[in-house]
């Protein structure tokens, strides 16, 4: 199954942009009547044929629409803090993709090694990831932020914050089932004390991942996995 993105589709026909034309004529060999999907990773789900071959402007009729696909029954947004190896946050976000996660913020911490990312790049990975694993849904990606100013902000449902010291914490059953759920991982060398306080008195829920200390795209993955499982579990 061929998969193609655009976040922009109205009507029953659909031009694709330039570089998704390209891979579907060029690198795929596509060609007149053969059957495509595509999705604007909002929750649309088209299927459709393509009417005109074109190498910059192929050319889509739609016949079949379905919205919503594949939702996820839980809202999961992670604001983690990215790695010094970018190449690590990037692996990050392409599993949690492929998982499922609703909303992704890179956390600017007092410990955070890297403070500027490509924003572009991390989009295109999270498109890339989308398409591979045949997602209507590609998660919101927010600007960097500083923790303070995350903190700031009002948030509806359960908050928690994943550390590696701490007599309080306790495993993430503790956070319940109350979402949406809104969840800090730090970076390499872990949230400072002052920031754990801070997010305490916010009202965010201590948690920890088990014994072992795991690197902070590793935790991350981690606990996209274990709230699909869990949803998985709580299903009808």
């Amino acid at each position: 199954m061929n998969l193609f993105y655009s976040p922009h589709i109205h009507g029953d026909t659909h031009q694709l942009d330039e570089s998704e034309s390209k891979h579907a004529i060029r690198v795929l060999r596509l060609l007149k009547g053969d059957q495509v999907v595509l999705v604007d990773g909002l929750g649309s789900w088209h299927e459709a044929t393509i009417e005109e071959d074109h190498p910059k402007r192929c050319v889509l009729r739609i016949h079949a629409s379905k919205n919503n696909y594949q939702a996820l029954d839980y809202s999961l947004h992670l604001a983690v803090s990215p790695t010094k190896n970018m190449e690590r946050f990037e692996w990050f976000l392409e599993k949690a993709t492929e998982i499922g996660i609703s909303e992704i913020t890179p956390l600017l911490c007092h410990r955070t090694e890297r403070k500027q990312v490509k924003m572009d790049r991390l989009d295109r990975i999270l498109v890339s990831a989308m398409k591979q694993s045949l997602k209507a849904f590609k998660p919101v990606l927010n600007d960097p932020v500083s923790m303070k100013d995350f903190l700031s902000m009002d948030r509806d449902g359960t908050c928690g914050i994943a550390y590696c010291h701490g007599e309080e914490r306790m495993g993430m059953e503790s956070l319940g089932n109350e979402g949406p759920f809104t969840l800090l991982v730090g970076p390499e060398g872990d949230f400072s004390e002052q920031e754990v306080e801070l997010a305490l008195a916010k009202g965010y829920k201590p948690f920890h991942l088990g014994e072992s200390r795991l690197r902070t795209e590793t935790a991350a993955v981690y606990i996209t996995a274990a709230f699909s499982v869990l949803h998985l579990k709580r299903r009808p």
